[in-house]
């Protein structure tokens, strides 16, 4: 008896062991059985998304079919889904438009989206790197104030900036578009989040300890760590400084627009020549396209290379 007990017990003991081999493989399978749920979709998913894309696609799709066509098929039913050959002539009417001054709203915009875009990005990080790690008496009542300028709607503005540009004698001048957007509390508030994670304070200070200043440690140290925040910022910024358009319509006259208001000028003719708009349309989104896809793939490479490190 006193020879069989420890049998007894080894068998218990690899019957326990086999249970919970047999129990971790159920977890297991039933872990991959999760995952493949989320990375296997069903046939009614992908038909979902395929009809999303094509009502997202389309519109832009037909604005371009007209663009390269005449007038005479823009009320054509059904609707023409091939482009045709008139695209060149119809920009070179759009260039030449007297009253729309395409060329030069081209230019303006441009100019301000690119000042505003760089000032953005240079200042939004700097804040949001000194309210994420320095210490400095009001910092959390500064912040709050920035976060509360982002709950007021820039309609309500208006009047007050307006008088404000007057009073600078700006208006009619392309500074008017640009000084007042130089920063932004959305930014500030953005990088504030992504230094406050992104940036170790181990870091900081083994560059304070080599004698780094605090503009120093901001320019090698947080800023190349803030990469990926300020490439998505800037892309929004630039992309929200080119489409605006209220703005810019308070501010500046017809001879001194925007793109914005150069489409505007083509929209309020007497006579509604709707290739000469989309050809205006088709051509002020270029730059928007040609600004994601050269910035797009370093603003998901930086991505996927912080979320490697971390």
């Amino acid at each position: 008896m006193t020879m069989l007990s420890p049998a007894r017990g080894t068998r218990a003991s690899g019957g326990g062991g086999r249970a919970a081999g047999g129990g971790r493989g159920r977890r297991r399978a039933r872990g991959h059985g999760r995952f493949r749920g989320l990375w296997e979709a069903s046939p009614l998913t992908y038909l979902t998304l395929v009809v999303a894309i094509v009502l997202s696609v389309f519109p832009i799709y037909w604005m371009i079919v007209v663009a390269t066509r005449t007038n005479d098929v823009v009320a054509d039913v059904p609707p023409p889904l091939l482009p045709g050959g008139n695209f060149g002539e119809n920009v070179g009417r759009l260039f030449d438009n007297p009253d729309a001054y395409f060329a030069k709203g081209l230019l303006n915009s441009a100019i301000a989206s690119s000042a505003v875009t760089i000032s953005t990005v240079f200042f939004a990080s700097l804040a949001g790197f000194a309210f994420a790690k320095l210490r400095f008496r009001g910092k959390n009542a500064l912040l709050l104030t920035i976060i509360a300028t982002m709950m007021i709607p820039i309609q309500m503005g208006i009047i007050p900036l307006y008088m404000i540009m007057v009073e600078l004698g700006w208006q009619n001048q392309l500074q008017a578009v640009i000084v007042p957007f130089l920063v932004t509390g959305f930014g500030v508030f953005m990088m504030r989040q992504y230094a406050a994670q992104a940036v170790p304070d181990e870091l900081i200070e083994a560059a304070r300890v080599d004698g780094c200043t605090t503009f120093g440690i901001y320019w090698r140290v947080v800023l190349p760590a803030l990469r990926p925040a300020a490439g998505v910022l800037g892309l929004f910024t630039f992309m929200q400084t080119w489409n605006e358009f209220m703005w810019p319509l308070a501010v500046l006259n017809p001879e001194n627009p925007t793109v914005q208001l150069s489409i505007n000028n083509l929209a309020n003719a007497y006579f509604k020549d709707y290739t000469l708009m989309f050809a205006g349309t088709t051509v002020a989104i270029l730059p928007l396209l040609v600004v994601f896809i050269v910035f797009g793939r370093q603003i998901i490479g930086g991505i996927m290379e912080g979320a490697i490190k971390a």
